[in-house]
């Protein structure tokens, strides 16, 4: 796991990179049985549109991937399994001056190292609320909107961006802040944000997975080195999300151009072997991967079942 001479030099161990999230899903999926690798998104170059206006004058919706807690779908709370009866398969708005209770039991976050106890570190309203309040940016738009996750690329390119798109138009959008949580959400918000950015909405994505939303080619990213499911910053620590939030603004005003990534300064922790665990092949027994095999297929069928209705 590590070299001798990593000491002497002062390096970093090898694990300690951004988890290769396409890869991990490829050889999970084979080690399951799905010999038919998915296609993840890939553009070599992106749209892009600077601020308009000063931020401080500008109109902020967020645009996430959790999904309002329904108590008739079964376990959403912290630590769920996986409920694919949770999914939502159409563009959804909120009220952005009411409190809301988003969760992200329906998508694969890093259920080992983050157990889901805090919306704010995938829904940062409260701290977009608060930047609000002290001018940061001119105002929250009256909307949020959800981006539901599809794997299925024609799905969200000829339905769900346009409608996103429509709405934020409706509601005189400046800026929109995306926020994804699983692999495939990130994918999801990276074709939401293209789409966005070629018809004049300038877009910033925080997120966690970042060989995919690089991969997909986006206009600007703040890559935070977490766990999936804490896009918006650390579970409780009110510091960490208010940091991250200024991150992406700050983004937004310091991009020239398409495909830029910044990374956050802040750390998940010291010990770094959390990354060697997401959807680990070489970490499951055959035992482990019979199981999820029986559970994959079963949450398929429920998934086939909600989309019927």
């Amino acid at each position: 796991m590590s070299d001798p001479r990593d000491d002497e030099f002062g390096f970093a161990p090898d694990y300690d990179a951004p988890v290769p999230y396409m890869q991990r899903t490829r050889d999970y999926y084979a080690a399951i049985g799905y010999t038919t690798a998915y296609r993840w998104a890939h553009y070599t170059e992106a749209p892009f549109q600077p601020l308009k206006k000063p931020l401080s004058r500008s109109r902020v919706t967020i645009i996430t991937t959790a999904a309002p807690y329904d108590p008739t779908k079964g376990d959403q709370g912290p630590g769920a399994a996986y409920n694919g009866g949770a999914k939502f398969y159409q563009v959804y708005d909120g009220d952005t001056s009411k409190a809301h209770d988003l969760r992200i039991s329906h998508i694969g976050y890093d259920r080992k190292h983050t157990t889901a106890t805090d919306n704010g570190s995938w829904f940062p309203l409260p701290q977009l609320l608060k930047a609000s309040a002290a001018g940061r940016i001119g105002e929250v738009a009256p909307r949020f909107f959800g981006a539901p996750t599809n794997r299925s690329h024609r799905v969200t390119l000829d339905t769900d961006a346009p409608d996103i798109l429509a709405r934020c138009l409706a509601d005189n959008v400046d800026v929109a802040v995306l926020v994804p949580n699983c692999p495939v959400c990130h994918q999801t918000t990276a074709l939401v944000a293209r789409h966005l950015e070629a018809n004049g909405i300038p877009t910033v994505i925080m997120g966690c997975a970042k060989d995919i939303i690089e991969h997909a080619a986006v206009p600007r990213f703040l890559f935070s080195d977490f766990p999936l499911g804490n896009s918006a910053g650390k579970p409780h620590n009110v510091a960490s999300q208010a940091q991250t939030l200024e991150l992406a603004l700050k983004l937004l005003e310091t991009a020239s151009g398409p495909q830029t990534t910044m990374q956050s300064p802040l750390r998940w922790s010291e010990d770094a072997s959390w990354k060697l665990d997401y959807n680990n092949v070489a970490q499951l027994s055959p035992e482990e991967l019979e199981r999820r095999r029986a559970e994959f297929d079963k949450q398929k069928e429920i998934a086939r079942g909600n989309r019927a209705a």
